[in-house]
């Protein structure tokens, strides 16, 4: 029998709440070459979203999923349902004007209505409830910020009011609201969309990594086995997306990874969703488990493969919960992972401007719920009508030189950093030094090798120069993976693309024992 300690313990492995919470079906991979009038990559919000709109016009739909359906960001994220997206508004009228602000405002609450009104429509059961978001500062340094944000809100029409209270038990110097948004179980909400679509004809292939896109009369989605769909339209709605059409993405994002636990608590969840100004990150909201209330907290962030053990990130969670609300029981914990564009707006809309059969979305900035919803509804809109209101606002091929030329600049200059870093990196270490269950960076024969030692003790070698570009990836304990540093591409342990921009999975090594380790 489990006592108090064990269940107060952190879970050895990460788990999203949200998968173990839902039966999620299995769907073959493509074996076929097949016609559809559009083609979608990426099982995700995004994805499943836009078939959905696809169907209901009448369309022939194909979603294909380089791994299982919800399994990326999707199915790891905090699922706030929120236009409340940090203090962005006073940023973005600064940067872009108040139209624009206004617009992007528009964009995500007419998002949160559109899965409130499906959710009445198909009498999803997901734990859709409304609640007040709320960003709070315990820094002077953001109490100015925190005024000017409300300025904003008060010229675009949000409903929202400032005070100085969070009903945590901590103090705050000042706190924003905006009222009327939502949460709910993201994964219960999109497998009944899920159904839907493949109850009236749409296929699904999951296990099919698309890695090409040939332009002829019809666009061809070509996946990694040689397979074709062959269609009139294409979404890339994987994350990164699968095809950039000479837009090159990868260098006008960046990755960061965030992390969360799930527990129950010694105290009651007051309501309301919150997330801090200032970093480290501390964002909170309830949700439902087995009839209980579980705390979700999230928060951490920092660009992928840098920065201290990922370990520490849990730690730093867990001892935030222990310290304020105290922990009956650790239910899971996972991680996440999100892009954010130059100017912080996603990229919505046609690839490259000679490109439009090509409709890309990314860059949710870890928002994804709304703006992955408002995305698809923009691509929906796009292939019926050919345009979209808000569209020029998201559109991929904006450039602005403020603030884009500085953060493009910053971007680039810490990916040569990683680079150069990567190759140059010294290490001592043996295989015969990395324990069970533990990874790390070793010389093999000369080579910059990446082991992991398993649970078995057996050894897993690969080659840790990116398949992308040729950075070097780093080994990320708290997830088991091995991250690259430079433009967020991660693998499993022996080598298998868990995202990109790669495609092409680390090289494989064979572990010969007392051959190679030195």
């Amino acid at each position: 029998m489990s006592n108090d300690k064990d269940l107060a313990r952190m879970p050895e492995f990460p788990e999203s709440y949200w998968r173990e919470s839902v039966e999620i079906p299995s769907f073959e991979s493509l074996k076929e070459n097949i016609h559809v009038d559009v083609g979608i990559v990426g099982g995700g919000i995004t994805g499943i979203t836009t078939a959905y709109l696809l169907v209901k016009q009448g369309l022939k739909v194909a979603l294909l999923d380089s791994g299982k359906l919800l399994n990326g960001t999707t199915g790891h994220t905090t699922a706030k349902i929120t236009a409340q997206h940090g203090l962005i508004y006073d940023e973005l009228i600064q940067h872009l004007g108040e139209e624009k602000a206004s617009m992007y405002y528009q964009t995500n609450s007419q998002a949160i209505e559109f899965i409130k009104d499906t959710i009445d429509e198909h009498n999803i059961d997901c734990d859709f409830t409304r609640q007040d978001a709320f960003v709070y500062t315990s820094s002077d340094k953001y109490v100015k910020k925190m005024d000017k944000e409300m300025k904003a809100y008060e010229k675009l029409g949000i409903k929202g009011e400032l005070s100085d209270s969070v009903p945590f038990g901590f103090a705050v110097k000042s706190v924003i609201s905006m009222k009327d948004q939502a949460q709910f179980h993201p994964l219960q909400y999109l497998m009944a969309l899920v159904n839907y679509i493949t109850e009236n004809g749409a296929q699904i292939y999951e296990n099919t990594t698309a890695v090409d896109v040939e332009n002829s009369d019809h666009p061809n989605i070509i996946t990694r086995e040689g397979k074709r769909v062959i269609c009139d339209r294409v979404v890339a709605a994987s994350h990164f997306p699968f095809y950039g059409g000479q837009g090159y993405y990868f260098s006008r994002m960046y990755p960061e990874r965030s992390y969360l636990i799930a527990v129950k608590g010694e105290k009651e969840y007051p309501g309301g969703m919150y997330i801090s100004a200032e970093e480290p990150t501390r964002s909170l909201r309830s949700a439902s488990f087995n009839g209980e209330q579980l705390w979700l907290i999230a928060g951490e962030k920092h660009k992928t493969g840098q920065g201290e053990s990922t370990e520490k990130h849990y730690q730093a969670l867990q001892e935030f919960a222990e310290q304020h609300i105290g922990i009956k029981q650790f239910v899971s914990r996972w991680s996440a992972q999100d892009l954010t564009t130059l100017d912080k707006v996603p990229y919505i809309g046609p690839v490259t401007q000679d490109q439009s059969e090509v409709l890309i979305a990314t860059g949710y900035r870890k928002w994804g719920m709304t703006n992955g919803t408002a995305a698809a509804q923009m691509i929906a809109a796009l292939i019926k009508d050919g345009k979209h209101p808000y569209q020029e606002l998201f559109l991929p091929s904006r450039f602005h030189a403020d603030p884009d030329l500085k953060k493009f600049a910053q971007i680039n200059a810490d990916v040569s950093k990683q680079m150069v870093k990567g190759k140059l990196e010294f290490t001592s270490l043996t295989i015969d030094d990395i324990k069970e269950d533990e990874g790390n960076i070793v010389r093999v024969n000369g080579n910059r090798t990446g082991v992991y030692r398993d649970k078995d003790g057996e050894v897993h070698l690969v080659d840790t120069t990116c398949t992308h570009l040729g950075c070097e990836v780093n080994w990320n304990q708290g997830d088991r993976t091995w991250d690259c540093p430079c433009h967020g591409s991660r693998f499993k342990i022996d080598g298998e693309v868990i995202e990109g921009p790669a495609q092409t999975p680390l090289k494989k090594f064979a572990y010969k024992h007392g051959k190679d380790d030195e």
